[in-house]
């Protein structure tokens, strides 16, 4: 009993540092310390360590490669040459505007992750809706639409979101197999969300836009002959994703050896600091990943993962589509109040205690990767991607209260992760 209540202490102490964040103070501090403390106290043994090393080092590994990667694409204009060219296919209307600059965080978030798309293309959409002279209602709308469509948008690839690439590590789920099922499901989840945001921000949007103020595309490139490269390099690293998994090489491997050539061939460019970049690389994110997860770890004794297995269970008896809902909105609703990180393993842990095997573990598995992805969009505090983006946003002047995010965000989030579990629902069983 002790030891399940001195667990529970010390993964709710580090959670409430992570999401608090005192000022100056690394996310990945409070995660490895409470790492070792857990170790130190008995909570995990060094057996465990080595088990969590080897569940999270592959999906570190890679966030840290892609984000590495869109920092160079976005050092040499890359992200803002597409957002311009968005603006110029929209030929000044505005509700084509809104559309066009969704799907492109849909294409940005599933190639170089959620935190890609919500940290480097907020700051140039908010630029260039500024640039557009569009009133404040307006552009908190397209701010806030991108924030969602970054997360919600999250599932198609192993590498969209860190959580998928832990997920399909643990169930041993290869990259191609893993497309197979949730490109489709990400369709579903990209149309129901652009109809679920037109709906909601259809009154503040403007009826026409003057592009005219804005820049041609090819004046953001600042380095033409990388920007050139760069296509050969994202060419590379595409045929590495569809080949890993025939191969067996960890997407951490394929992501790592894009990043290193990317940034091989952008040491002669005066518009890429290299050193820099590598010193802003999140390497904080391995330091959380592994030090979090051992503190989760800590939790099997404390009977949270054996409450949540034997729910997780009833639900599995109640067939495929049930067990589907259940596991993605628990979910979403653990990853809404304790952040998406530590949700995605704690569920792993239970899906796999479930007993369930085959296609229903991998149905629910599935699902909890899709409640991970969207339910932190319910609150700020449900990613560390959402945290950054909220500071990334103040930072140029414009503070989302938690009482208008969290309005925007169960309105939005409810019904389309309704119909994005619906749709892995059939998916899987279309795969039975």
């Amino acid at each position: 009993m002790a030891h399940a209540v001195l667990a529970s202490l010390l993964f709710a102490s580090v959670l409430a540092l992570v999401i608090w964040q005192p000022r100056g103070l690394s996310i990945g501090w409070p995660a490895s310390v409470g790492g070792l403390l857990a170790v130190l106290l008995g909570v995990v043994s060094l057996k465990d360590v080595g088990t969590v090393v080897g569940i999270v080092w592959d999906a570190t590994l890679a966030f840290v490669a892609i984000i590495l990667i869109s920092l160079v694409l976005d050092a040499i204009g890359f992200f803002e040459w597409a957002a311009l060219h968005m603006a110029r296919l929209a030929q000044g209307n505005g509700i084509r505007l809104f559309v066009y600059t969704l799907l492109l965080g849909a294409v940005v978030a599933a190639f170089f992750a959620n935190d890609g798309a919500a940290l480097i293309l907020t700051p140039i959409v908010y630029e260039q809706v500024k640039a557009l002279k569009l009133r404040p209602a307006a552009i908190l709308a397209f701010v806030m639409a991108g924030g969602f469509i970054a997360d919600a948008t999250s599932l198609p690839l192993v590498v969209s979101n860190l959580v998928n690439i832990v997920s399909a590590d643990y169930f041993h789920i290869g990259f191609l197999s893993y497309a197979a099922r949730m490109m489709p499901v990400d369709i579903v989840a990209l149309a129901a969300s652009l109809l679920a945001l037109y709906l909601f921000f259809r009154k503040d949007l403007p009826r026409t836009v003057a592009s005219e103020g804005l820049k041609r595309p090819s004046e953001a490139i600042r380095d033409p002959r990388l920007f050139r490269a760069s296509w050969l390099v994202l060419g590379l690293l595409l045929l590495g994703y569809l080949v890993s998994e025939a191969l067996h090489i960890p997407v951490s491997v394929v992501a790592g050896t894009a990043a290193i050539l990317l940034l091989l061939l952008a040491r002669r460019s005066p518009s890429v600091s290299v050193r820099r970049l590598i010193a802003e690389a999140p390497w904080k994110i391995v330091v959380f990943s592994i030090g979090m997860y051992i503190v989760v770890f800590g939790l099997r004794d404390a009977g949270l993962i054996a409450l949540l297995a034997s729910s997780l269970r009833w639900a599995a008896g109640h067939g495929l589509t049930a067990a589907v809902l259940f596991t993605g909105y628990l979910s979403a609703f653990l990853s809404s109040v304790m952040n998406n990180m530590p949700t995605v393993m704690i569920n792993a842990l239970a899906v796999h205690g479930a007993g369930t095997q085959g296609t229903l573990q991998q149905a629910m598995a599935f699902a909890n990767v899709i409640g991970s992805d969207l339910g932190p969009k319910i609150t700020p505090i449900g990613s560390l991607a959402t945290l950054l983006w909220l500071h990334v946003l103040e930072r140029r002047g414009m503070k989302i209260g938690w009482g208008y995010y969290f309005r925007v965000g169960i309105t939005l989030t409810v019904p389309v992760l309704l119909v994005t579990l619906l749709a892995l629902s059939a998916v899987m069983l279309v795969h039975i």
